[in-house]
């Protein structure tokens, strides 16, 4: 298991969880991810990268949303945990993320190569 890998488990596993408005997909747009969260995700063909890019959504976004719920980026479980990526609906967990595992989740962000989903 590689550092990074040891990183976002143990990030995963501090980011709050909460219900979603169900049917939305606010949080389903183009996000940018390690290239160690892109490699646990299925590979897609540039032409669903590019009918996704074209709708401003994610191309593990299905029909009955999220395909890949269980191994998304930290983006996207990020999303609705922070006032800074706030839900539009107003979703969001009882308490939210603890600051200093935001600022080191942004500062693994920082530090990593980031790949377009």
């Amino acid at each position: 298991m590689t550092r990074n890998s040891q990183k976002i488990r143990f990030f995963r596993s501090r980011i709050p969880t909460f219900e979603c408005k169900p049917g939305c997909h606010d949080c389903c747009g183009p996000v940018t991810t390690s290239t160690d969260e892109m490699a646990r995700l299925p590979a897609k063909s540039e032409a669903e990268h590019e009918a996704a890019l074209a709708t401003l959504s994610c191309p593990h976004l299905g029909e009955h949303g999220c395909q890949v719920y269980a191994e998304r980026p930290l983006i996207c479980r990020l999303f609705g945990t922070t006032p800074k990526l706030a839900c539009p609906n107003g979703c969001r967990p009882d308490v939210s993320i603890d600051s200093d595992v935001e600022a080191q989740i942004y500062q693994f962000f920082r530090e990593v190569r980031h790949v377009l989903v």
